[in-house]
């Protein structure tokens, strides 16, 4: 059995918990990675990140198998799995902890990246303007291990239940043909 490659795909959509549970059900997804991006504190606890003043984003490093999914479709999924026209913000998450961003790997995936949101843009697929930034790839730190795998761990408590599993719910009825069995 020869082993596919993998690749990385680093996007910032909200919650983190949300964007893992979300990305977790994707067939050709290895792994779902919580953390940390886009900031200037090495290193930095979740608490310092939701004052807001580290400048991170949370966001997930999703390892997938490209013979399986490809980058398209992973942008395809990122766009349906929040609102990328809210500026710092998902829902009731507030802060610029909570922005839109897409941290490409490589030229490939910034040109995708920046295509996707022009057409969208064009076609006026959402009602507002997407904000959605798009940078390399930087610093990644992974977040505290609570915050791994949390939505399978913590399903039961409120803010799984309100928010994570409704836009799950949305995500598998518009993902069904990509779903992992």
């Amino acid at each position: 059995m020869s082993e596919h490659k993998t690749e990385i795909a680093t996007f910032a959509a909200g919650c983190f918990w949300c964007v893992e549970a979300q990305f977790q059900q994707l067939d050709g997804v290895k792994k779902v990675e919580s953390g940390y991006t886009g900031g200037h504190v090495a290193h930095p606890s979740y608490k310092e990140v939701c004052t807001g003043t580290t400048g991170h984003a949370e966001a997930c490093n999703i390892t997938y198998d490209p013979s399986v999914i490809s980058f398209d479709e992973l942008l395809a999924a990122f766009f349906t799995a929040h609102d990328p026209t809210q500026l710092n913000r998902q829902g009731n998450d507030i802060g610029t902890q909570y922005r839109s961003g897409v941290y490409y790997h490589n030229e490939e995936q910034k040109e995708k990246a920046e295509y996707y949101i022009k057409k969208l843009n064009e076609e006026k697929a959402y009602p507002n303007p997407i904000v959605t930034e798009v940078k390399p790839y930087g610093a990644f730190y992974v977040a505290e291990d609570y915050h791994q795998n949390y939505y399978n761990q913590n399903g039961e408590e409120g803010y799984c239940r309100m928010v994570i599993r409704p836009k799950l719910d949305k995500f598998k009825k518009v993902f069904a043909g990509k779903l992992k069995q």
